[in-house]
């Protein structure tokens, strides 16, 4: 049965139903949402709760662990890891790809309030989740500076007019302030002017909160009015407080002003932001916005950039705002680059088409095939929730190569006839009916190549399920371009080969054609006289593709230059602030000299990633590629020597991925956990691997997260002593607190927020251990007690962080690769140190892009496997036969070989964009041999020739049509 005669016969229709595509396709264009990549972000929520001046043990104890145990009982939870520092805990749960976020939220929603009674009960607020992944990228990152305005009021520009309103957008998860300078009262005593007037610090505690109050006070109801009690309870300056009396000795009032000092200050004065342009540092707050998992960030940053207009107008002129990074540019300009690659790819194989033909009307009847079948999928890519991102787009891209094909293969038919004599009319007829099958075989055989690809699992499964798709429907659309409207325009407009006289362009290419299919001929020739020999040739090929498949270094995602280095700086535990930032600003300096670097914000204390007050961060803006000459990677190399001038710090710099994966974001970008219940024996071997790793030749940037050598101050409380004298251990601990926790005390209510009271000492009694003999706390029966009389002060170090994995003690070591080193190869490498270093107890695993790495190498060859098995099914179906497909696939060692080899030769890894075009490759080997043996089979029917002679007939007759199919899909791949 001819498929294409019913549309030669009805042109009217058949150019309709073109119509039809095309309209359909555009509107899906222009519908299609814009993305970087499909949407494969795991479900991650982010629980977080503070309870200030704890320990990080406390909060590990009392805050973690009750959380956790809830947690773990939550389903389809995929991993759980937590950390608690000085005074808060955080805990990501990421849950598994097909989890609803939504109902997972409500789930954690639930264990929080099952855990509440086992939680402290002085927490200031019980815990909280957000929808976000604390390890992906922000989509904007906007700075406030000013050389004017006090800190806190910018802050307050930042937090009250910009964030809340940017939190309350669609697809906004966080947004994250780094430098925080919130206003507040710093109630700063002097503990000399405590003990001499014989007051407990306890004793100012109760007086502050008494002393700024905003209680009800309740009406008057009259006969004819009601009135509204306002009492003037509040005192909102630090002025204000001075006067506040804390209690009477002697018959005196004693003010607050006598015992310290009163001040205009800041929640958190260990946390500081830099924004450095061309025109130098300022100091600033620093908005980063995040996502929700599974947003579009285009999407995110427009909505946000809207915005922005509006929150500038409301500034003070004193007041600048600038956009230190927008995440949607990046994407927008990868996208546009893909696109224009695209127009390139088509122009590419356009030529070639002529290249082969020397015809007009002949190349332009199958390059309709193109935009057809590229528009058209563009509408199936928009009923299917798809997004325009770089890896459908790439799809495309690839796609051109594959789509005309079945155009040339007809079209090439349909001009044999002419050239036989044929009339048009006639010729598409007896050619598009001859090669029906063959295009139908091409077409269903290839897009069942991807069949498999659509039932990986994990993060690459979700990637490439779009790519698969979208590649496989152009495919489709092609094939029913291919039999309807190509017949169709040649019917109408393919005139038969004139006897003019060619050209010498003509001549040339038409010769140097002639002399390829001689050498080709003779080649065959000699395959098919030494049968054996080639059959034996054959095998050694097919084990040297298993051989180097399984050898060849094998690689995930590779990195692209999107502009952009994050860095983490770290310095010694039990560092000072002011030390610290110090230590900052040297870097700084140093990168902010840097001729690449075109903007940076610089930041320390406890705020954003690096929680912990000895670690730093850094965001680095670079120029447009453009403007710079070199790579992000190569920026990375260039500080790392520079910086590492420095004494005193380390930096650790990453170019970020494209995707994050994992919800623990570490110094460097790979991960290796360590995991055991006996806490010593962990944090004993945890920084032998370590130094090992550090070692190791293939590995850079060696860190981990175990910080347990911040120094420590332990108070050893004499009980029995204590209780005598009538002080009680919560006394002594609550006494501490407000001396040394920036103990929030009281709140100040303004119009449009809050604001914290803090008692603490005066900073230069923060600095050693000898002011906790200078502590007082009223005993029970009114009497001040030194601290010294119910406790001693020992001195040890401890830790500074304290991380969990599920719900046992862990410690991360990150690591970088050194240049030209695979993923596969380190992997390897770690995981034999590992073997030979740790104790059987502790338990070893990547995690994130490392964890991803192994799954997914894993089921590769399979993979593989199942993808050729699928295209033997389909061809045995086809061709009725369980020998014909097996000839058609025959090429495919020699093809992977010619794969590896080139991987091998560019020192290149077998990465998943690597497997991918192993995918292709049988994809394009299968079509050429269908052509062949195809057209073998149907001369071995029609004219009873032996099955030699008809594979050499077509072997030869095929040749042309093979060539322009193959460099098409050739010029379709390079980009």
């Amino acid at each position: 049965m001819n498929i294409s005669g019913p549309f030669i016969r009805r042109p009217v229709m058949t150019t309709l139903v073109m119509i039809g595509i095309l309209l359909f396709g555009i509107a899906g264009y222009r519908l299609l949402p814009v993305s970087d990549l499909p949407n494969v972000d795991f479900p991650t929520l982010l629980v977080s709760a503070s309870l200030p001046g704890a320990s990080p043990e406390t909060m590990s104890s009392s805050v973690a662990t009750p959380l956790e145990r809830q947690f773990s009982t939550i389903e389809g939870l995929d991993s759980m890891t937590s950390t608690s520092a000085l005074g808060s805990t955080q805990i990501t749960l990421q849950f598994k790809l097909s989890r609803n976020i939504d109902a997972a939220a409500q789930d954690v929603q639930t264990a929080i309030t099952q855990a509440t009674p086992f939680l402290p009960q002085d927490l200031p607020q019980p815990p909280t989740y957000k929808k976000v992944n604390p390890a992906d990228q922000p989509v904007l990152y906007i700075a406030l500076t000013s050389r004017t305005l006090p800190l806190w009021e910018l802050h307050d520009y930042a937090d009250t007019l910009m964030a809340q309103r940017i939190s309350m957008t669609s697809g906004v998860s966080l947004v994250q302030i780094y430098g925080p300078q919130k206003y507040a009262v710093r109630v700063q005593l002097n503990p000399h002017a405590l003990a001499g007037k014989g007051i407990g610090i306890d004793t100012v505690e109760d007086a502050l909160r008494n002393a700024n109050v905003n209680l009800p006070t309740g009406t008057l109801d009259g006969t004819h009015k009601a009135f509204t009690i306002l009492a003037t309870g509040q005192l909102f300056k630090a002025f204000d407080y001075r006067s506040v009396i804390v209690t009477y000795r002697d018959g005196s009032p004693v003010r607050l002003e006598e015992l310290g000092r009163i001040i205009d200050s800041v929640e958190n004065d260990k946390a500081a932001a830099w924004y450095v342009d061309k025109n130098g540092s300022q100091r600033a707050v620093v908005l980063a916005v995040q996502r929700q998992p599974g947003t579009n960030a285009v999407e995110v940053a427009g909505n946000v950039k809207k915005l922005l207009p509006v929150f500038q107008s409301h500034l003070p002129p004193s007041a600048e705002m600038h956009i230190l990074y927008d995440r949607s540019e990046s994407i927008l300009k990868s996208i546009h680059e893909v696109k224009f690659t695209m127009i390139l790819t088509f122009a590419l194989v356009v030529m070639t088409i002529l290249l082969f033909l020397r015809n007009f009307s002949a190349t332009v009847i199958p390059s309709l095939a193109l935009p057809l079948s590229i528009v058209g999928t563009f509408a199936v890519m928009y009923l299917f929730n798809y997004s325009m991102d770089n890896l459908s787009l790439v799809a495309l891209i690839l796609a051109i190569g594959f789509v005309v094909d079945d155009a040339i293969v007809i079209l090439e038919n349909i001009v044999r006839h002419m050239e036989m004599g044929e009339k048009p009319f006639q010729a598409a007829l007896k050619g598009s009916g001859e090669i029906s099958f063959t295009i139908l075989s091409m077409t269903l055989s290839l897009a069942a190549v991807f069949i498999p690809v659509l039932f990986m699992g994990g993060v690459v499964g979700r990637l490439f399920r779009e790519f698969a798709v979208t590649i496989c429907v152009a495919i489709l659309i092609s094939g029913f371009v291919s039999l309807s409207l190509t017949p169709m325009l040649c019917s109408r407009f393919l005139r038969p080969p004139s006897e003019k006289k060619h050209g010498r362009l003509y001549m040339a290419i038409e010769n140097f054609f002639n002399r390829l299919l001689k050498v080709y001929e003779r080649s065959l020739r000699l395959a098919l006289q030494y049968r054996l020999t080639t059959l034996a040739a054959s095998g050694v090929i097919l084990l040297a593709t298993g051989y180097f498949f399984t050898t060849i270094p094998k690689g995930f995602l590779p990195n692209e230059d999107q502009g952009q280095i994050f860095a983490i700086t770290e310095a010694q535990e039990g560092i000072s602030f002011d030390k610290m930032v110090q230590l900052q600003q040297s870097v700084a300096d140093i990168v902010h000299k840097d001729p690449n670097v075109k903007d940076f914000y610089s930041s320390v204390g406890s705020s954003g990633a690096a929680a912990s007050p000895n670690q730093g961060m850094m965001f680095i803006h670079l120029k447009p590629r453009s403007e710079r000459r070199l790579s992000s990677a190569q920026v990375i190399g260039e500080l790392h020597q520079k910086l590492a001038t420095i004494p005193g710090i380390r930096i650790f710099m990453q170019d970020p991925p494209e995707i994050r994966i994992g919800g623990r974001l570490t110094k460097s970008l790979y991960q290796f956990t360590l995991q055991s219940p006996n806490i010593e024996e962990l944090y004993h071997y945890a920084p032998i691997l370590e130094a090992e790793m550090q070692n190791l030749p293939i590995l850079q940037d060696v860190t981990s997260d175990l910080q347990i050598k911040s120094p420590q101050i332990n108070v050893v409380i004499h009980r029995d002593k204590a209780s005598t004298l009538g002080v009680t251990a919560r006394q002594i601990e609550s006494a501490l607190y407000s001396a040394y926790g920036n103990r929030w005390v009281s709140t100040i209510y303004a119009p449009n927020d809050q604001y914290k009271v803090i008692m603490e000492l005066e900073p230069q009694y923060q600095i050693n251990q000898d002011t906790l003999h200078m502590l007082y706390i009223n005993s029970l029966n009114g009497l001040p007690i030194p601290l010294y009389a119910v406790a001693t002060l020992t001195e040890n170090l401890g830790p500074q962080t304290i991380n969990h994995l599920g719900q046992f003690p862990a410690v991360t070591i990150s690591f970088n690769l050194k240049p030209g080193i695979s993923l596969s190869e380190a992997v390897t490498g770690v995981n034999e140190l590992a073997r030979k270093t740790l104790p059987p107890a502790i338990n070893t695993s990547f995690q994130g892009t490392a964890q991803e790495f192994q799954s997914s190498m894993q089921g590769l060859g399979v993979l593989l496997f199942l993808a050729i098995l699928v295209i033997y099914i389909v061809l045995g179906i086809l061709y009725e036969s369980f020998i014909h497909p097996i000839t058609i696939l025959s090429g495919l060692p020699s093809a992977g070989l010619g794969a590896l080899m080139t991987l091998l030769l560019f020192h290149l890894d077998l990465d998943v964009y690597g497997f991918v075009g192993l995918v292709m490759l049988i994809g394009i080997v299968k079509k050429n041999a269908i052509m062949q043996i195809d057209f073998a089979l149907e001369t071995q029917r029609k004219e009873g020739t032996n099955p030699l002679e008809a594979i050499y007939q077509g072997c030869l007759t095929r040749f042309r049509p093979i060539m322009m199919t193959t460099m098409a899909a050739l010029m379709g791949a390079l980009r």
